[in-house]
């Protein structure tokens, strides 16, 4: 059952500034780099990955690397702190992947199963390759072998919002990633 929030950030405890995680991404695009054609196609897991997408397409154009950008909408979390255990998909995987080299992101690797969800699918519509990049990563959770090819973060098992991500709908806009208390 979801808990109610108010708006009060007073009940986040920051954990990642905004500095690091812009100096992270920038890091990221610079390591992307080196491993991704010139050209790719982004495919961003929505709601949470939107700014780190944002962000990350932007440094890589600086770097070379022209980015195709489609989101895709999953979600395994709803309005709770816990994962359903399900993958809830609102629309397609795009259909014009095939022979194109993928970069998927994400917010968060946690369970993994979200992920590998999405990089079978990919798979499946026949990219050429699928590059997995995840911001934070909580490796304490995983259920299923899946590591993501580049990690900005590993945290603890805390549930983070900002940044893209939230708690029932709030939190998205703060700029840095903090852990809700309990």
């Amino acid at each position: 059952m979801a808990v109610p929030v108010s708006s009060d950030e007073n009940q986040i405890d920051p954990l990642i500034p905004a500095d690091e995680i812009a100096g992270r991404v920038e890091e990221l695009a610079a390591e992307l780099s080196k491993i991704l054609p010139a050209e790719v196609v982004v495919l961003a897991l929505l709601k949470g990955s939107f700014m780190f997408a944002a962000d990350l397409v932007r440094a890589l154009r600086t770097r070379g690397v022209r980015c195709q950008v489609e989101f895709l909408k999953v979600s395994s979390y709803g309005n709770a702190k816990e994962s359903s255990g399900r993958i809830a998909v609102q629309g397609d995987v795009p259909g014009d992947l095939r022979g194109k080299a993928v970069l998927l992101l994400d917010d968060i690797l946690d369970t993994g199963r979200t992920l590998e969800w999405a990089q079978r699918a990919v798979k499946s519509v026949g990219a050429e390759s699928v590059t997995v990049c995840a911001l934070l990563d909580k490796p304490s959770r995983r259920e299923v072998p899946l590591e993501a090819d580049l990690v900005g973060f590993k945290i603890p098992d805390r549930f983070v919002v900002g940044y893209g991500i939230d708690y029932a709908q709030q939190f998205r806009d703060l700029p840095y990633i903090g852990a809700v208390r309990d």
